[in-house]
């Protein structure tokens, strides 16, 4: 099942195991169970650590646990861990085999101190990108505490447990039969979300930092590079995170990043965040700003940003990189049934709409882009496009239009989503051309028109464009003085990865520009009045 290479790959992971696991296996005449009992027996010829046997009193079938031997440590999966789930595999053998898990160690201690029980099931699809940030968080906590219990589900596998909790997005947790949340989690929101101290305890503690000389907010490609750019500087530096990454955690495939063929979201931005851990920077992850006050308007006479958990930071010098978020339709219906067929990654949940008929709203790159994937799981697109026109690229239009189950309408505003207060049920829409209302029967909407700058807590503050990007100049000054920005939630022209990163090096090196600029006067003056 698995190839000569990747077997060797993982044979050479597997030597790191301590401690001896067994991986007992719940089949039953199905085919995909003997796909798993054929990966399992391959896995355990790898290593003399591991030890295979069957147990089928588990209910879900196929399923398997890892389990520490002599130990009440385990972790399960329902269903076969492949595509982007191998690596939670990987890790899954590899903790609960003893090694050490690279995890920030006041985050270890965190999780060990929960009190109470907590059992997980997390709902997956092999093709979502988001997926595995939450089950392998969620598989380590239940290496590391002996009350957190979790089984990661394939929700393919297990059709008639996601039709009777009407499951329509992935990640899907529960716990203890309630649900817990959906979508990306990394393993320091999920266990905030539990420790409910954890939020007043960073407050104090961020409370009591020195102020930087130049403080990043944001980390996704833009806040990344501007880090280590001012980092490699010798300046105090810190990064002030809702979530590090930032939007690239949703992407799915990457092809364009020069030197790079091809690379996936969630391993970029872990890559980002490794390279910024490599200097000296303070990274304060889970902090969503508020407000920025201006030195001339501040107490302390340096820019403070104000978190959501009611702390100040304060800087010489700042740099903004808040990126942008998915653009909503803002028509009724579309948030009481997000989630319930309403969906922004065709990636992630294409696979719980298969053999269903869907709607895709854009009709740019990602649109179509999502049109095409979709058109391979479901039973029929529809694709609406407010324009006369597609914005796609030429070769992208051909491959749809070639396409025998898609209808692409043109010169159309969806106008509200319609559901029967459980799930989308379809939506109507106007025809820009004679003004006729029309309603389509769906069950699925993926809403795919493009972004919107994370600057709403800017208004008022510093100059934005009428589209609510942060004005900067070529050297990614703001309208305020010390103030840089850069990245999606700018005035830079185009949005990309590539040209993010180069606008962040660009802000930080203005930034320094300005710190050289503003410290070099003050202290000539200061050494002058003490002379005198």
């Amino acid at each position: 099942m698995l190839d000569a290479a990747i077997k060797a790959q993982l044979a050479g992971y597997l030597e790191k195991l301590t401690q001896p696991i067994e991986l007992v296996a719940a089949l039953d005449d199905s085919a995909k169970s003997r796909e798993l009992d054929e990966l399992l027996h391959e896995i355990a010829a790898l290593s003399d650590k591991i030890s295979l046997r069957r147990d089928d009193s588990e209910p879900r079938k196929p399923s398997f646990a890892i389990h520490r031997i002599g130990t009440d440590i385990a972790v399960r999966f329902a269903g076969i861990p492949l595509g982007h789930e191998f690596t939670s595999l990987v890790l899954a053998l590899l903790q609960v085999g003893g090694h050490p898990s690279k995890a920030a160690a006041e985050t270890i201690a965190q999780v060990q101190a929960l009190d109470g029980e907590f059992r997980f099931e997390t709902y997956f699809s092999l093709s979502c990108q988001n997926c595995p940030d939450v089950v392998q968080a969620l598989n380590l906590m239940s290496v590391l505490n002996p009350n957190i219990h979790h089984v990661a589900i394939d929700g393919a596998l297990y059709p008639d447990e996601v039709a009777a909790r009407q499951i329509m997005s992935v990640p899907t947790v529960y716990l203890n039969g309630t649900l817990f949340d959906q979508g990306r989690m990394s393993l320091e929101q999920i266990v905030a979300k539990l420790d409910t101290g954890a939020a007043a305890r960073a407050a104090e503690q961020i409370k009591g930092k020195a102020p930087f000389d130049v403080l990043v907010v944001g980390g996704g490609p833009a806040g990344a590079a501007a880090a280590i750019y001012a980092a490699r500087k010798g300046i105090r530096t810190g990064v002030a995170a809702e979530r590090f990454g930032g939007q690239v955690l949703d992407t799915m495939a990457i092809e364009n990043f020069i030197s790079v063929p091809y690379t996936e979201g969630p391993k970029l931005g872990a890559a980002l965040e490794q390279h910024v851990r490599d200097y000296d920077v303070d990274i304060m992850n889970l902090q969503r700003a508020t407000k920025l006050i201006p030195a001339d308007a501040s107490a302390s006479g340096l820019i403070e940003v104000e978190l959501e958990n009611g702390a100040r930071l304060k800087a010489k010098s700042v740099v903004l990189a808040t990126g942008a978020r998915w653009r909503q339709m803002g028509v009724p219906g579309e948030n009481d049934y997000r989630n319930k067929g309403v969906a922004y990654c065709p990636h992630c949940d294409g696979p719980l709409f298969k053999g269903k008929r869907v709607a895709v709203i854009g009709g740019g790159n990602s649109g179509v882009e999502a049109a095409i994937d979709l058109a391979g799981v479901v039973a029929h697109v529809t694709l609406i496009e407010f324009d006369h026109r597609l914005r796609a690229d030429e070769v992208l239009q051909r491959k749809l239009r070639s396409l025998p189950n898609v209808d692409v309408i043109v010169g159309a505003q969806t106008t509200e989503v319609l559901g029967d207060g459980q799930k989308v049920s379809g939506l109507v829409y106007k025809d820009r051309n004679d003004g006729l209302m029309h309603s389509l029967e769906l069950e699925g909407i993926f809403v795919q028109i493009g972004l919107l700058p994370n600057t709403e807590w800017l208004q008022g503050t510093l100059e934005l464009s009428p589209r609510g990007e942060i004005a900067i100049d070529a050297r990614g000054a703001t309208s305020l003085p010390g103030v840089f920005a850069a990245g999606d939630a700018t005035t830079v022209p185009y949005k990309q990865i590539v040209i993010a990163m180069g606008a962040g090096a660009t802000a930080a090196l203005g930034a320094f520009d300005h710190l050289i600029r503003t410290s070099a006067p003050a202290a000539a003056a200061a050494a002058e009045t003490a002379s005198a």
